[in-house]
């Protein structure tokens, strides 16, 4: 074939391709690992632990795998994981579901939130997106054939602003989507933040897609409040949860999702279009591990927050300025007070970044990266879900960068 046809007929292909994939950049993930692997850097941009998870619950999955059932499981999930979820919540967050109505097992969070849209979203509805955000939520939104509207939070302390929501929601509003605890601010948001947000959920007839996969990965004794579970938004929400993050087991891909059966009966249907279930061997050990005893859910919060300690005390005394961080696996630090010492307004947490794992070889993301627009360019975020090796390694690494300028 001639060089020019195939020319055309590559251009003619993109151009039939959908835009809001083949025009998407390559993730800052993506580009901040190869930089990683390229400069042999301390990789603190990846946004998962070195801990393998908990060898009880992965020994369940071997055995479960190897003894167990290995065709298709139940489109909404097993019995014995729908029971557990709703155990589970009942214990901790106090909340009354039946499991056979009100909860599903998908294929990870990311799917759930693209059962969400898809079954709620219709062309030209408005989506209200607070960011920064996870990068996945616009092109679902865009996908859905929703219109994203944005609510810009500021750090360092990354609150719900009334007058932005008032700006932002419409007669059009049709869902939010809303992480709480939030990456990648590890905000975890006041009762206060709660309770504004749902007076515009009731005001503007809204449903709140509940991204809170980071449930459990709270510190300093804080605990987790379900938009769900707020006076009079239980119709309202759609619950999400995540049993990688609560068991540090990222590539299991096994989320949860809760709501009411009017709502639950349409996401299910979007659900056996996407994905239809989820790989039985890993629900069954979730299952298991839903169960485990607080000692377990409060040594888990107790180790993080021991490296989160450890790790900002050595990025404060090498000279950056650390923002509070209440929950997640991630630290960040605003870069403003190093550009104000050099005489510079000209702030650029992707120049820092890209500097940074050139110099100092340590990897780490610019938060900018989670804004579609309106892009607050000083904040910089750290995984300190590592090794003390690794931390230490970074911060003595980051130290001598941040001396040098």
């Amino acid at each position: 074939m001639a060089p020019s046809l195939k020319t055309s007929l590559s251009v003619a292909m993109t151009t039939r391709l959908n835009p809001i994939f083949a025009d998407a950049p390559t993730t800052i993930f993506e580009t901040m690992s190869r930089l990683a692997l390229q400069h042999d850097a301390i990789n603190l941009g990846q946004g998962f632990p070195d801990d393998p998870g908990p060898e009880d619950v992965r020994a369940k999955a071997a055995q479960a795998v190897v003894s167990g059932w290995n065709q298709y499981p139940p489109m909404m999930g097993l019995p014995d994981l729908r029971q557990a979820v709703a155990e589970h919540y009942k214990r901790f967050h106090k909340l009354d579901l039946d499991w056979q109505s009100e909860v599903m097992i998908t294929s990870g969070a990311t799917e759930a939130l693209a059962d969400s849209l898809l079954a709620l979203i219709e062309p030209g509805d408005e989506v209200v997106l607070f960011q920064p955000m996870y990068d996945a939520y616009l092109p679902l939104v865009q996908r859905a054939g929703g219109i994203a509207k944005f609510v810009t939070l500021r750090p360092p302390h990354w609150r719900l602003d009334e007058a932005a929501l008032e700006a932002a929601f419409s007669p059009k509003t049709k869902a939010v989507v809303f992480n709480n605890p939030l990456n990648p601010t590890a905000t975890v948001f006041t009762r206060e933040d709660l309770e504004l947000l749902g007076r515009f959920l009731v005001k503007y007839d809204a449903i709140a897609i509940c991204d809170e996969v980071w449930e459990h990965v709270l510190f300093d004794g804080l605990t987790h409040t379900p938009l769900i579970a707020m006076p009079g938004l239980r119709e309202r929400c759609i619950k999400i949860g995540s049993a990688g993050k609560i068991f540090s087991l990222t590539g299991w891909k096994v989320g949860f999702v809760c709501a009411a059966p009017q709502i639950m009966k349409v996401l299910a249907k979007a659900h056996q279009y996407v994905t239809f279930t989820t790989p039985p061997n890993l629900q069954t050990a979730v299952a298991y591990g839903l169960g485990k005893t607080d000692e377990y859910f409060a040594g888990m919060r107790q180790t993080l927050q021991t490296a989160r300690d450890r790790f900002a005390a050595g990025l404060t005394e090498a000279g950056l300025t650390v923002l509070p961080s209440k929950a997640t696996y991630f630290l960040n630090v605003d870069l403003a007070p190093i550009y104000a010492a050099k005489g510079s307004n000209a702030i650029d947490d992707a120049d820092f970044c890209t500097r940074m794992v050139e110099q100092a070889k340590v990897a780490a993301i610019p938060v900018s990266a989670f804004y579609a627009e309106d892009h607050v360019r000083s904040v910089v975020r750290f995984c300190f879900a590592k090794s003390y090796d690794k931390l230490d390694g970074a911060v003595e690494r980051i130290a001598k960068f941040v001396k040098k300028g």
